[in-house]
């Protein structure tokens, strides 16, 4: 059979795999996944999980529950080889070892692109992992929780100050989702007042979420500033060093959180390490049917989809050309090219890929939300059931859409749980502090006495006592004991010595 690798168990390698198990027949491919996550994040949910809307685990899908014909490798793919058709896979424990494959499929997805600002890889979090939503999640109510504890102040201040960079989708919808949380939140700590949370978004341009039209930018921009949420547009942040934020129009203020979505760029773990074509941008050069290579050139055997790779976009409504590194793409592309790789397995032409995109939903926090699809815009709760209502449906599996639903019925009877899990992070901590040791071997040891002697046995007068002991005086060993014959023939013998 031939052996089919997955580099990647994101969008577009899960739902390949996941797609490949049902249209391949018995034995006609055998197919294996390689990611460092035994999990697929669904990341439209992230915002949600920041913000207490969604239990962690439900925005997640486990590999192995439902891949069940797949391989499932939990490690990290660090070299391609396309030229021998091998690759270098890494375990988390134990040694590399190269894997022979005959087809390989590239979905290793991207990371959070930065700028060498100062302060920023050491003071900022992405939102790319449903990890860093979880700690952004417990930033808010950890720092809530101190806040309440000290007088208005500088420090006060800058734990109840929140910033997010970046302009586009991802960060609108996690600002507004945290101005919605830290909103929902005051009623639980009376000390704490609405005009005492400050909520920053920093946009380098002069407009957000370039998807919808620009009066609908506008509409949002006016909603959140209603909201005590303030945008600065055509700005830059010049340095965020041990948190105090700068910005190019001169402002400056400290805050505890700093949350960085300006931008996404292809997994460099791959791209920097394999000999398959990567165009100017850094990421994998596909055609528009998802192969590895050019309109003149393909590379045999080798596929590509999701946020790595350069897919053309045919409906002509792409940046630069080609398809925005999105959720709605990588899940299509995922299906189609599970499609296209079991028909070059049976001789088949492979389909090209074309989407229109048909609108945009974003959430704004509970309650409120945007739709834009073409000309038509709706705003406010009617479309925040519409992005409810898309995401829950979108999200792969049955199980998982049960699982997010029910949370939202949870949340909006009993309301958001508001329990910080920040000592995850140090999960031993207590445990440490009070668990007993075993003492070192030099106090183990109790030296030995010294030996007493007779005269130092004595009882003696001392100056310190005044009591004495009398001394004892020592018994005569006593004599036995005699019996009533030996009694008898004293008497006679006493009685003969008379006469």
């Amino acid at each position: 059979m031939p052996k089919i690798l997955i580099v990647g168990g994101g969008y577009a390698g899960f739902y390949t795999a996941w797609k490949l198990e049902k249209w391949l027949r018995t034995g006609e491919a055998e197919v294996t996944m390689v990611d460092p996550l035994p999990y697929m994040t669904y990341q439209p949910f992230l915002p949600e999980v920041a913000a207490g809307s969604i239990e962690a685990r439900h925005a997640v899908v486990a590999h192995r529950r439902h891949l069940k014909k797949t391989v499932v490798v939990t490690a990290k793919v660090t070299h391609i080889d396309h030229a021998t058709k091998t690759a270098t896979i890494t375990p988390p424990i134990g040694e590399p070892y190269e894997f022979v494959y005959d087809i390989v499929v590239v979905t290793a997805g991207a990371v959070s692109r930065t700028f060498p600002i100062p302060g920023v890889a050491d003071q900022a979090i992405g939102l790319k992992t449903i990890e860093e939503a979880v700690a952004i999640r417990d930033r808010v109510l950890t720092n809530f929780d101190k806040a309440a504890l000290l007088p208005a102040g500088p420090e006060r201040d800058r734990l109840l100050t929140f910033v997010v960079i970046g302009g586009g989708f991802a960060g609108i919808e996690v600002f507004a989702e945290l101005r919605s949380f830290a909103s929902s939140l005051l009623k639980s700590y009376p000390q704490i007042g609405f005009d005492d949370t400050h909520f920053h978004l920093i946009e380098a341009m002069g407009r957000i979420m370039p998807e919808v039209s620009l009066p609908t930018s506008l509409w949002v921009i006016k909603h959140l500033d209603e909201r005590g949420a303030q945008i600065h547009l055509n700005t830059q942040l010049t340095s965020a060093v041990d948190g105090r934020i700068e910005l190019s129009t001169g402002e400056s203020f400290e805050t505890d959180l700093i949350v960085w979505t300006a931008g996404v760029m292809a997994n460099p773990a791959i791209v920097r390490h394999t000999d398959l074509p990567i165009e100017e941008r850094g990421r994998l050069q596909v055609r528009p049917d998802l192969r590895v290579g050019t309109e003149d050139e393909i590379i045999a055997d080798a596929w590509g989809a999701g946020d790595i790779t350069a897919v053309p976009d045919l409906s002509g409504g792409g940046v630069g050309g080609f398809c925005v590194p999105n959720a709605q793409h990588a899940v299509r592309q995922g299906k189609l090219l599970a499609k296209n790789i079991v028909a070059v397995l049976r001789e088949e032409a492979p389909k090209e890929y074309l989407h229109k995109n048909l609108g945009a939903v974003a959430g704004l926090g509970t309650g409120s939300g945007v739709f834009q699809s073409g000309k038509i815009a709706i705003k406010g709760l009617p479309a925040w059931f519409a992005h409810r209502g898309y995401h829950g449906l979108a999200m792969p599996s049955w199980e998982r859409k049960l699982r997010v639903v029910w949370g939202w019925v949870n949340n909006f009877f009993l309301g958001r749980d508001i329990v910080s899990l920040a000592a995850t992070e140090n999960p031993r901590a207590t445990f440490v502090e009070f668990a007993s040791r075993p003492k070192p071997a030099a106090e183990a040891v109790a030296p030995a006495k010294a030996p007493v002697s007779a005269a130092a046995a004595q009882p003696t007068a001392t100056a310190a006592s005044s009591v004495t002991v009398p001394a004892v005086k020592a018994r005569a060993p006593r004599a036995p004991r005699k019996t009533a014959a030996e009694k008898t023939a004293e008497q006679a013998a006493e009685t003969a010595a008379a006469k």
